[in-house]
């Protein structure tokens, strides 16, 4: 298989696809200032010392929840406040999702990154609001879709003369409430576009635990390892520093303090998987 190097560029001197991985990472959701202040620069710090790239990520809108009554945010308009004080204060990109098209414009004022969600990987409308902004549109597979069919998705963000575009795993849904890696997707998506591997969803169990989503952690650092060795061009890890407490997708996520071990791993099993890249039969 011929897997062309396709880069993304996300701020100036930072780009996705180059010689050094981006880590896209922070809370799942904007809870405060607070916490996204202590999560950014504490990661801020160990990604540059273990050598990744970093893009602070945090939701201003949990608009896929499972149930009705949980946590959505704190409204957009302080969540957008947040993120722009935060990004601006630790000098690094933002990534956010969208979920409506008359969202794309207000947020890329804003964020460096839009977040296509997974569920809405194939929604036209909203990929071409995302690429006429100009911003780099960051897609995430969906749990339905076949990697082969990415493809699809990408050309629409290009069909809009913006070629800042990538590709995010997290995942196949295999029966109810649980998701399978299939790591050939990896390989078959950075034929389109980089690839970025979510840690936190791939483990992640939709609707698991009545009304909200469980998530099966222990087994996180077992797939980064492997998909870093597959060869993929950033992580996306959701961490928080009780993650029993955080608002949304606590059971799937690293804690904060375990985030250094966990980059110090990733990092080592990225690099050795750069050793054989380029190998093909």
């Amino acid at each position: 298989m011929k897997v062309f190097s396709h880069k993304m560029n996300i701020a100036d001197h930072m780009v996705l696809g180059a010689e050094k991985p981006v880590l896209f990472s922070g809370p799942c959701a904007v809870e405060s200032y607070d916490i996204c202040i202590e999560i950014g620069s504490t990661v801020k710090e160990l990604a540059e010392r273990m050598g990744f790239s970093y893009v602070f990520k945090a939701s201003f809108d949990k608009a896929n929840r499972t149930s009705s009554g949980s946590f959505r945010g704190i409204g957009m308009d302080d969540s957008l406040g947040v993120l722009e004080r935060v990004g601006k204060e630790l000098q690094v990109p933002l990534v956010t999702d969208i979920h409506e098209s008359y969202q794309a414009a207000e947020v890329a004022a804003v964020v460096d990154v839009l977040q296509i969600p997974a569920f809405l990987c194939r929604q036209t409308d909203l990929l071409l609001a995302a690429g006429h902004t100009g911003k780099a549109v960051k897609i995430k597979r969906g749990q339905f879709m076949a990697p082969e069919d990415m493809q699809y998705a990408v050309d629409k963000v290009r069909s809009t003369g913006n070629n800042n575009v990538c590709l995010t795993e997290r995942g196949f849904a295999l029966g109810y409430h649980n998701l399978v890696v299939d790591m050939r997707s990896l390989p078959t998506m950075r034929q389109y576009a980089p690839v970025v591997f979510d840690i936190t969803h791939s483990v992640q169990q939709p609707g698991g635990e009545g009304g909200s989503s469980g998530g099966q952690k222990q087994f996180a650092p077992f797939l980064a390892r492997a998909a870093a060795a597959t060869g993929v061009d950033g992580f996306f890890i959701e961490t928080h520093p009780e993650p029993a407490k955080a608002l949304s997708d606590g059971p799937n996520m690293v804690p904060l303090e375990k985030m250094e071990g966990f980059l110090s791993m990733l990092k080592d099993a990225w690099d050795l998987g750069r050793k054989h890249i380029d190998f093909t039969i």
